[in-house]
């Protein structure tokens, strides 16, 4: 049996609001739903369970500090020139990008590949596919957006369970803020 794994930030009740309220604009998006907004520090993909224990386990020995996070504007990414998903920014952060690559290299430890992507953080807000409608009256109003800051103290280990109507995500361990 495999299990679909990430490690993730959740934003706060409070911000999650303010990011449902941007949602609009844009017809033909598939919008995400408030259990849906999150921060993916790594991405870890199929795991068998042995590996997955394995993670969760050696995610407990790793040190960060608590920091505070901004959403800075809105964007976009494409594939082959098509934009497939709308997303908030977050203002960089030396200690999330550290925390970053802290989880990537026990992810490589344990014997997975590297991350190859750039690391950018973000919360996505939509999917978008070819159906969907402008970005343009949606990025008018929200590229330059300002809400947060937002307190992080913890980060999650998430089972991603793939579903017709979209992604249910189910935390299965939380690791909280500590020094070395």
């Amino acid at each position: 049996m495999s299990c679909r794994l990430f490690f993730a930030l959740r934003p706060p009740s409070s911000l999650r609001e303010n990011l449902l309220d941007l949602m609009e604009q844009v017809d033909g998006a598939r919008w995400q739903d408030d259990d849906q907004l999150h921060l993916t520090l790594r991405y870890i993909g199929e795991v068998d369970e042995s590996m997955a224990e394995d993670l969760a386990d050696s995610a407990r020995h790793i040190a960060f500090e608590p920091l505070e996070l901004a959403i800075a504007g809105c964007s976009f990414f494409e594939k082959k020139g098509m934009p497939r998903q709308l997303y908030a920014r977050i203002a960089p952060n030396e200690r999330l990008s550290a925390l970053h690559r802290k989880l990537d290299r026990l992810c490589v430890k344990s014997g997975l590949e590297p991350e190859r992507r750039k690391f950018v953080p973000h919360v996505t807000l939509a999917r978008l596919n070819q159906a969907s409608g402008s970005l343009g009256p949606f990025l008018a109003n929200y590229a330059t957006v300002r809400l947060g800051p937002w307190h992080v103290d913890e980060y999650i280990l998430y089972e991603s369970h793939l579903r017709e109507q979209g992604s249910l995500y189910e935390p299965l361990c939380t690791y909280s803020a500590r020094m070395k």
